[in-house]
This record gives structure tokens, C-alpha cells and sequence, in this order.
């Protein structure tokens, strides 16, 4: 009797002990985004989401800046998108399952993963802005973070597709697919899911990313034109308010919930496009989102 309650008291302790972890964690994460909420909804409107900043962004709104940081996540992810598709294409169909080049391959993604954003940031620095000519400009910037968030993005897309193609392979080849199709029409559909979470992943980090910027699309606050103009991403934006500019925390503070807001906005918007092409492609959803 002695042992069953003192193995009942040691039961009750681990579940008193994972659910204080659970709600620290759960305290954790909302903590800061119940601060947020509460500071940017007394900023927060159409006003300040469609107008320009003025007094160094202690007045006025953001909407340059959402221009901007809209302009570079598209040029971003239209750069790194394909590219990171075909490094997962050849590291799924076109290598040799356990081999030196597969290896190779895996490994320089995970070290480039890794890599500091400020280096990538001297990189476009050097690259983008100087030796290519595009000066501070989005499409420098965007070009420089695709370039960070491609290995993420391509280490995603390979995940995803090894393991539909673990689930499916066979059973297109037994159909008398050819591995084109198969790739096409059985894999890429059941992988949709994988390849939408790693996109919006990529998002995740491409609209939180300050360094980076900083080195290569500018500071420019005004509404830009073309691609080739400097734009300040709004993560930026919320940097120079909270660190230089007096007076700014109230207008830092509606800068992150609508970057937050943007985030939302633009995951919704990748979730619907999958399960839109997943219906095309198949005629039903696979998964859940």
C-alpha cells in the first residue's frame, strides 16, 4: 500500500511539474504578444496603416514602409522559391540516396542555415549593392535575404518531398508513371502541405530580419516607385523608433502589431493558394492546415 501511494505521489508530481512547464512556456510566448497588443492597438488605424511617417515616425503612419517590406518578402521568396524547388528536386530524385553528394549537399545547407544574417548582410553589401550596381534598394535587399532564407526553405522543400515520395513513389512507378510525372502529379500534391509550412517558415524570418536590411535596402521612409529605390522594412522601422528616435515607442509599438497583423495576412494568403492548387492538382485536400 506504501509503495502504490508513493508511486501515485511520484506520478502526480511529474504531471504538477510538465504542466507548470506548459504554462510557463504558454506565459512566455503570450507575454510579449499580449505587450504588443495592448501598446499597438492605442496606435493602430486606417490612418496610420495608409499614410506617410513624418517627425522621424513620431507622427504620421507607415505606409511606405508596408510598400516596401511587401516588395522585398515578394522578391525574396519569387528568387528563392525555385531555386530551393530544384535543390530539393535533385537532392530527392536526382542523387543517390545516402551518397558523398547528397551529403555534401545537406551539410552545406545546415552550415549555411547557420550563418550569422549579419554576414549575409556584408555579402549583399559587397554583391548586390556595389559590385552589381543596384545600390541600396529593395531589390537588393530582397535579393540578399533570399539568399538567407534559401537553405531553410530548400532543407523544408526536401523534407516534405522525401517523405511523400517515401509514401508514393512505388505506387506511381507500379502505375507505369514515368518519375516526371510521378514527381508532378503524385508527390508535389501530397508534399503541398510540407512545402506551404517551409514557405511560410521562410516568410517568418524574411519579415523579421533587420540586419540584413540594414546593409542593403536603405533607410529611405519615402513611398518607393520602383524596385531599384531604398525602402526601410518595418522591422527596420521599429529598430530606428525603439533605439534613435525620442518619443517613438508608441508608434514601435503599432509598427509590430501591424507586422504581425502583415505576417497573418500573408500566411492565410499562402494556406489558401495551397489547398487552392492542391484541389487542382488532385481534386481533393491532403492534410491539415
Amino acid at each position: 500500500m506504501k509503495s502504490i501511494s508513493l508511486a501515485r505521489l511520484k506520478e502526480l508530481a511529474w504531471t504538477v511539474l510538465l504542466y507548470g512547464l506548459a504554462l510557463g512556456a504558454i506565459a512566455m510566448l503570450l507575454w510579449p504578444l499580449l505587450t504588443v497588443f495592448g501598446n499597438g492597438l492605442q496606435v493602430l488605424s486606417w490612418e496610420f496603416l495608409s499614410s506617410s511617417p513624418v517627425d522621424a515616425g513620431r507622427g504620421g503612419g507607415i505606409a511606405p514602409i508596408l510598400v516596401s517590406t511587401l516588395g522585398i518578402v515578394l522578391v525574396s521568396l519569387a528568387a528563392a522559391l525555385p531555386l530551393s524547388f530544384g535543390v530539393a528536386v535533385m537532392l530527392t530524385e536526382g542523387f543517390k540516396p545516402g551518397g558523398w553528394p547528397a551529403t555534401v549537399v545537406r551539410c552545406s545547407l545546415d552550415i549555411l542555415a547557420g550563418v550569422p544574417s549579419v554576414v549575409f548582410g556584408l555579402f549583399g553589401l559587397s554583391l548586390f549593392c556595389r559590385q552589381l550596381g543596384l545600390g541600396y534598394s529593395i531589390l537588393a535587399g530582397g535579393l540578399t535575404l533570399a539568399c538567407m532564407i534559401l537553405p531553410t526553405l530548400a532543407r523544408s522543400l526536401a523534407f516534405s518531398l522525401e517523405a511523400a515520395a517515401t509514401a508514393h513513389r512505388a505506387g506511381g512507378a507500379a502505375l507505369g508513371l514515368s518519375r516526371q510525372a510521378v514527381l508532378l502529379r503524385v508527390m508535389v500534391p501530397v508534399a503541398l502541405p510540407g512545402i506551404c509550412a517551409g514557405i511560410v517558415l521562410a516568410l517568418t524570418r524574411a519579415l523579421a530580419e533587420t540586419a540584413v536590411l540594414l546593409f542593403t535596402s536603405g533607410y529611405s521612409d519615402r513611398m518607393p516607385e520602383s524596385l531599384l529605390d531604398s525602402g526601410r522594412s518595418v522591422s527596420v522601422h521599429i529598430y530606428d523608433l525603439a533605439t534613435n528616435v525620442p518619443g517613438g515607442t508608441p508608434n514601435a509599438y503599432g509598427s509590430a502589431l501591424a507586422l504581425l497583423l502583415l505576417l497573418a495576412l500573408l500566411s492565410f494568403a499562402v494556406h489558401a493558394l495551397t489547398r487552392w492548387m492542391q484541389r487542382r492538382m488532385t481534386g481533393t485536400t491532403t492534410g491539415s492546415y
